[in-house]
C-alpha cells in the first residue's frame, strides 16, 4: 500500500492550509472583539499598563483557540472547494477518475490533527487561560472604583459600604444625590449618610479612597455602644456642611487569588473534572444522608427502628384505621383552633426548613452538572472540527462559488445554527430541564446527519443546492416572464430565407387568430375541465415549435429593424394556462384543498390572459417583420 502523498493531495493541502491560517486569525479576531465589547467599560480609563493589556489579550487569544478552530475549518473548506469548483478544477479531477471522497482524504487527515490540537488546548491551555482572564477582569473591575460608580443603582464595590448616586458629572467627577449605607462593626452599628453632593478620589498611594461630602446628614445606630442603655439617645444624628470619609481600599492593579475561579468547571482539565466531580458526589451524598437522618428524627420522636421493624410498623399503620375526623369533631372549639394553628405552623416551619436545605442541594447539583457538561464539551468541540469540515467541503463542491462572498454567508448560517443548538442545549442541561448528554450532544446529533447528507449529495453530483434550479422553480411558480435577448452575429454563414419565413409568419398569424377566437382566453377557465376532466392543448405547443425555428433563422439577418423586432417576440408558456399539474391526482387534490385550488385557479386565469396578450404581440410582430421584408425587396427591385 502506497502511503506517499500524491501531487494532487499536496496541491489541495497547500490551498487549504493558506486559507485555514487566514480564516483562523480572522475568526480569532472576531471572537476576541465580541468578548472585548462586553468588558470594554471595565478597561477604559483605568490606566492599565501595556504589560497588563498584553497579558489580557494573550490569555484571551488562548481561551478562544478551541472555538476559532471549527469555524476556521468550516470557512477554509468552503472556500477551498468553492474555488476548485468555480475554476472547473473539481470537474477535471472527477473526469480523471478521482472521486470527491478521495479528494477529501488529505484534508481529513489535516482536520484530524486540528481536532487533536483543539482537544489539547481545551484540556490543558484553555482552563488556565480561563482562570487568568477571570483574575485580570476582577483586578480591572476593582481598579479606580471612582470611575465605575453608576447612576441610579447601589454600588457595592467599596468594602463595607453601599453607595447610591442619583447623578454623576463626568467632566468634574462630582456626585449628586448621595446615599451611603455603611456596615461597620455589626448590624447594630450601621450608619446612613445622606449628602447633596460629593467627590470620590483615590489617595496618592492607591491604598485608600477619600470621599468628600457636602451639605448632608449622618445617622448612626448606637445600640451596641454604652449609650445604648439610655432610652433617650437611641442613635446619633449629625448635620454637616463638609465631611471627609476615608475607606481602606487597594485601588492599584492587583491580580487576586485564583482559588474561586479555578474551582469553576471551565477552569479544569478532564482529570481534575473527574476527580472533583467524585469529591462533590461524595460530599453531597453525605449531606443528603445526614439530612435524611435529621428528617427521620424530626418526624419520629422515638428510638430509631431497624429496617425490618420499620416495615412492620408501616404495615400495622395501614391495617389500623385511625378515625381522625371523629377525634377532631370531639374537641372543644378553642382546642380545634390551637390544633389547626399548631399544624399550620409546623407545616410552614418544615417548608421553610426544606426550602433552605434545598438551596444547598441545588447548588451541589448545579456544580456536578457543570462538571459533567464541561467533560462532554471538550469532546463535542473536538468533534465539531470534523463535522464542519464535511459540511464546508461538501457545500463548497456543490455550490462551486469561491472567494469570500457566498462561502462566508454559508459559513455564518451554519455556525449560527450550531451555536443556537449548542447554547440552548447547554443552558437547558445546566438548568436541569434536559439530561446532560441530550443537551450537550444536541448540536452534534443535528449536524452529523446534515454533514452525511451533503457529503452524499456532493459525491453524487446532486443539484439539490443548485441556486439556478430554485430560481427557475420560483420564476415558474410566480409566473415571472423572461425576455428575449437576441443580438447581431458578427459572422453569418447562411442568410435568412425571407420568402419561406414570410409564408410561415402568415400561417402562424392565421393559426393564432383561429386559436384566439376558438378558446375565448379572456373568460375564466372551466373548473371542471381544469381539475377533473383535463384535455391537453397541443395547438399552442405546435405554434411555439414553428415560431422558435423562425426566430432562429431570422436572427441571421443583418437588418437592424428586423433584429429589433425579434426581441419583441414573447417566450410562450405552453402549459401553464391548461392545468396546475401534470398528474391528474394532484389536480384533484388541489381542487379539494380549497385555498390552494383557488390560488392555482386564479394563477391559470392570469396565464390565459397573458397568453392572449402574447398571441397578439406575435401577430403584430409578424406583421411588422413582413412589412420590413417587403420593403427590402421593393428597394432591391428598384
Amino acid at each position: 500500500m502506497n502511503l506517499r502523498p500524491k501531487k494532487l493531495d499536496i496541491y489541495i493541502a497547500k490551498r487549504f492550509g493558506l486559507l485555514f491560517a487566514g480564516a483562523f486569525f480572522i475568526c480569532q479576531f472576531v471572537l476576541m472583539m465580541q468578548f472585548l465589547f462586553r468588558f470594554v467599560d471595565e478597561m477604559i480609563g483605568k490606566g492599565l499598563s501595556l504589560t497588563v493589556l498584553a497579558q489580557f489579550f494573550w490569555y484571551l487569544g488562548m481561551m478562544f483557540v478551541p472555538q476559532a478552530l471549527p469555524l476556521a475549518v468550516l470557512l477554509a473548506s468552503l472556500i477551498t472547494f468553492g474555488n476548485l469548483g468555480e475554476s472547473s478544477e473539481l470537474t477535471a479531477i472527477k473526469a480523471s477518475g478521482i472521486s470527491l471522497l478521495q479528494t477529501f482524504r488529505p484534508l481529513i487527515i489535516i482536520t484530524l490533527l486540528i481536532s487533536f490540537a483543539s482537544f489539547i488546548f481545551q484540556n490543558n491551555i484553555g482552563p488556565s487561560s480561563q482562570v487568568k482572564i477571570g483574575q485580570l477582569l476582577m483586578a480591572m473591575k476593582h481598579k479606580n472604583p471612582e470611575l465605575e460608580i453608576p447612576e441610579g443603582i447601589f454600588y457595592d464595590g467599596i468594602p463595607n459600604s453601599n453607595l447610591y448616586v442619583e447623578k454623576k458629572d463626568l467632566e468634574t467627577g462630582k456626585l449628586y444625590g448621595i446615599m451611603i449605607y455603611r456596615m461597620t462593626g455589626s448590624y447594630e452599628d450601621q450608619a446612613i449618610i445622606l449628602a447633596d453632593s460629593g467627590m470620590l478620589q483615590s489617595t496618592a498611594e492607591k491604598k485608600h479612597l477619600l470621599l468628600t461630602l457636602w451639605n448632608g446628614e449622618w445617622f448612626e445606630n448606637m445600640r451596641s455602644q454604652e449609650l445604648a442603655g439610655s432610652a433617650s439617645v437611641p442613635y446619633r444624628r449629625e448635620t454637616f456642611v463638609e465631611k471627609k470619609i476615608v475607606f481602606d481600599y487597594d485601588g492599584d492593579f492587583n491580580v487576586g487569588d485564583a482559588t474561586g475561579l479555578s474551582n469553576k468547571a471551565r477552569g479544569k482539565g478532564i482529570s481534575e473534572l473527574t476527580h472533583d466531580m467524585d469529591s462533590l458526589n461524595g460530599v453531597y451524598d453525605s449531606l443528603g444522608f445526614q439530612l435524611g437522618q435529621e428528617l427521620r428524627r424530626s418526624y419520629y420522636h422515638g428510638p430509631m427502628l431497624a429496617e425490618k421493624d420499620s416495615v412492620a410498623a408501616v404495615a400495622r399503620a395501614k391495617t389500623t384505621r385511625l378515625k381522625i375526623d371523629s377525634i377532631y369533631d370531639g374537641m372543644a372549639p378553642d382546642v380545634k383552633a390551637r390544633v389547626v394553628n399548631a399544624a399550620l405552623n409546623r407545616v410552614q416551619s418544615e417548608i421553610n426548613d426544606l426550602g433552605f436545605r434545598s438551596l444547598i442541594s441545588k447548588d451541589g447539583d448545579k456544580q456536578i452538572r457543570e462538571h459533567k457538561i464541561e467533560i462532554i464539551n471538550k469532546f463535542t468541540q473536538t468533534l465539531s472540527c470534523l463535522i464542519f469540515f464535511f459540511i464546508g467541503a461538501s457545500l463548497g463542491a456543490i455550490v462551486r462559488k469561491g472567494g469570500i462572498g457566498i462561502p462566508v454567508i454559508i459559513a455564518v448560517i451554519v455556525y449560527i445554527i450550531f451555536f443556537v443548538l449548542d447554547d440552548t442545549g447547554y443552558r437547558m442541561a445546566r438548568g436541569g430541564m434536559w439530561t446532560i448528554p441530550f443537551g450537550k450532544l444536541l448540536s452534534s446529533a443535528v449536524l452529523i446527519p446534515v454533514a452525511a447528507f451533503v457529503t452524499y449529495k456532493a459525491n453524487n453530483d446532486s443539484v439539490v443546492f443548485n441556486l439556478d434550479l430554485y430560481k427557475e422553480f420560483f420564476r415558474k411558480l410566480l409566473g415571472l416572464r423572461l425576455s428575449r435577448h437576441i443580438s447581431s452575429k458578427e459572422v453569418i454563414i447562411n442568410d435568412p430565407d425571407y420568402a419561406a419565413d414570410v409564408e410561415l409568419m402568415k400561417k402562424i398569424n392565421e393559426d393564432v387568430g383561429i386559436y384566439a377566437n376558438a378558446h375565448n382566453l379572456k373568460s375564466a377557465p372551466n373548473v371542471k375541465k381544469v381539475f377533473f376532466q383535463y384535455e391537453p392543448d397541443h395547438e399552442i405547443e405546435r405554434i411555439n415549435d414553428e415560431l422558435e425555428p423562425l426566430i432562429d433563422d431570422l436572427s441571421n439577418t443583418r437588418d437592424k429593424v428586423i433584429m429589433h423586432e425579434l426581441n419583441n417576440y414573447p417566450i410562450l408558456s405552453v402549459k401553464a394556462h391548461t392545468r396546475p399539474f401534470e398528474r391528474r391526482w394532484m389536480n384533484i387534490a388541489a381542487a379539494v384543498i380549497v385555498p390552494i385550488g383557488l390560488c392555482l385557479y386564479l394563477r391559470m386565469w392570469k396565464f390565459r390572459r397573458r397568453l392572449l396578450s402574447d398571441l397578439r404581440k406575435i401577430y403584430h410582430t409578424n406583421e411588422n417583420i413582413i412589412a420590413r421584408i417587403n420593403e427590402k425587396e421593393t428597394i432591391c427591385q428598384s
